[in-house]
């Protein structure tokens, strides 16, 4: 998905030594036990992130003010959801003026290990989108006077915002493991692989406000109440960020019956 993060300026120099617990110590010495380049060690390593992330996802259904990544990134999903409508009309110049513009308005100024996750995410999902959709540059390209970017593009840079925003927190947790447990790994740098799984992983789960207002268009349609699907999409994105966040963070799964919060 990404290689050789770089938190730079829109990291933390926050120290942090980790979660503690029972769930927390048994997957870092999982961790210290791993070796690149050992038999199936890449099977390995993504069975330690998925349980890194079974890690994250228990401690808050037990818990869900843990690190305050729960309020954290849902008052950045708003503000992402507030600054869509923006980009859709104006777009960026650059992925760095992107970046920058994202971090500046969504981003906050928090010290938490919680904000800084949240800033590395929103740059991580602008790396992500470009991969995706490579006619995001040419867009960029054209500047100021290139227009906006297309909804499907902010729809599923809004899905990997939220995605980003737990693997960059779980490479920190990882990071802290690796320096304090197992130094001879970080020449291997398992911290970004491992928040690389987590991303992909999570992304799936994150709601598509393209996808929902589709929906409610076809429904509006149905009843001959349509309005401009485009013109609602900032709105559906905000309504749709305590979803988005139950869904990356474990606390809202889908049962066989439907959708069942499993925390309050």
């Amino acid at each position: 998905m990404r290689h050789n993060r770089d938190g730079g300026a829109v990291g933390t120099s926050t120290r942090w030594k980790g979660p503690n617990g029972d769930r927390w110590s048994s997957v870092a010495r999982r961790l210290a036990r791993w070796r690149d380049g050992s038999r199936n060690a890449d099977q390995r390593l993504e069975e330690i992130a998925a349980d890194y992330l079974r890690a994250l996802h228990e401690t808050l259904r037990v818990d869900r003010s843990a690190f305050g990544l729960y309020d954290t990134a849902c008052a950045a999903g708003e503000r992402l959801a507030d600054a869509l409508g923006s980009l859709a009309a104006e777009g960026a110049e650059s992925a760095d003026a992107l970046v920058a513009r994202l971090v500046s308005e969504v981003g906050g100024d928090g010290g938490t290990l919680a904000d800084a996750a949240v800033r590395r995410g929103l740059a991580a999902a602008v790396r992500d989108i470009r991969n995706m959709h490579p006619e995001l540059d040419d867009a960029m390209d054209g500047g100021a006077a290139g227009g906006g970017f297309a909804w499907d593009i902010l729809c599923d840079l809004y899905q990997l915002f939220f995605a980003d925003t737990v693997g960059e927190f779980l490479r920190s947790v990882v990071a802290e493991h690796v320096k304090v447990a197992v130094p001879v790994l970080i020449a291997t740098d398992p911290e970004d692989r491992i928040a690389d799984w987590v991303a992909e992983t999570v992304v799936g789960l994150v709601p598509n406000p393209c996808e929902e207002s589709a929906e409610a268009t076809d429904l509006a349609q149905a009843a001959d109440t349509a309005q401009d699907p485009l013109a609602a999409l900032p709105r559906i994105a905000e309504s749709l960020v305590p979803k988005a966040v139950g869904k990356a963070l474990g606390l809202i799964t889908d049962e066989v019956t439907g959708e069942s919060e499993v925390a309050a």
